[in-house]
């Protein structure tokens, strides 16, 4: 039984590892978009990619600190957390709609990293794990939504 709950436990860091370098990946290519948007939607894409990113900062400390109670290294350092989560940069001057539709691919794929993330803790019998990553899922089905509210 002991076997079965390390291998469970690996396999739950290793998904909060990604769920961790995703977070940061889509909180750097909001950032990006916040500072280089442009054209007629600029003021309301400039606050919404500031509020999206802002509320992601804290998240991704929360993701980090969980690792490290469940006894695993938390990843860090730009170029490691790039190439663990593989998510493709925007260019920096992308328009607009490109912007949101890159936005709202990546946050996509963030929730199924996170779901991942979320069906690994609960074969670990980790709740709070499970709870934060339904509160992250949460988090960014909304953004979707508000980013797919846009395009339409």
């Amino acid at each position: 039984m002991k076997t079965k709950k390390k291998k469970t436990t690996n396999a739950l860091t290793e998904a909060l590892r990604l769920a961790l370098a995703d977070s940061y990946a889509v909180l750097a290519q909001t950032h990006l978009c916040h500072w280089n948007v442009r054209g007629p939607s600029f003021f309301a894409l400039h606050a919404a990619f500031e509020e999206q990113y802002t509320e992601l900062f804290p998240a991704v400390d929360e993701i980090a600190e969980r690792i490290r109670a469940l006894g695993e290294l938390a990843p860090g350092g730009l170029g490691s957390l790039a190439k663990i989560a593989g998510i493709e940069e925007i260019e920096e001057d992308a328009p607009a709609e490109k912007m949101v539709s890159h936005l709202r691919d990546i946050n996509t794929r963030l929730v199924k990293d996170l779901a991942k993330a979320r069906d690994a803790a609960a074969e670990a019998d980790d709740s709070e794990t499970e709870d934060m990553m339904i509160a992250r899922i949460q988090v960014h089905e909304k953004t979707i939504w508000m980013l797919d509210s846009y395009l339409a």
